[in-house]
């Protein structure tokens, strides 16, 4: 396993609790061996205008499991991780219902990791695909 070793699902939902992830409703749901799952509703606190889900809601997503993963794959007593940039392509709008995002690491160097986050709908379709890139940074 690529992750911190006993961390659990619990853990994780408690770093988010009252940040934008709490707000949005963002919840780990799995820690796989080489993955990472989230889910976020598709609701009044995450659709735009037109009523769909938003795609800044979807980069939100897509930071928290990139962010939290790249985390859980340190020494968190001697580094920590930083966004440096992350993109985002919509594939397919969603109206309704629950996503869900997977990230699983692309590359994980010394100084930098890149991660790949797959959304789906809740009938398997894919939705949107992103990827973020995280410095590594020693603390001092």
């Amino acid at each position: 396993m690529i992750f911190e070793p006993n961390i659990s699902l619990e853990i994780l939902n408690s770093w988010g609790e009252n940040t934008m992830t709490d707000f949005l409703e963002i919840k780990f749901t799995e820690i796989g061996e080489d993955h990472l799952e989230a889910t976020m509703p598709v609701c009044a606190k995450t659709k735009q205008p037109l009523g769909l889900l938003h795609g800044g809601a979807n980069v939100v997503l897509a930071e928290t499991l990139g962010s939290v993963a790249a985390t859980l794959t340190l020494d968190r007593g001697k580094q920590y991780c930083v966004g440096l940039e992350i993109n985002a392509n919509h594939l397919k709008s969603v109206k309704e219902g629950i996503v869900r995002g997977i990230t699983k690491p692309i590359h994980l160097g010394k100084k930098t990791q890149v991660w790949e986050v797959k959304i789906y709908t809740e009938q398997g379709e894919l939705s949107c695909i992103s990827r973020i890139t995280m410095a590594v940074i020693d603390k001092r």
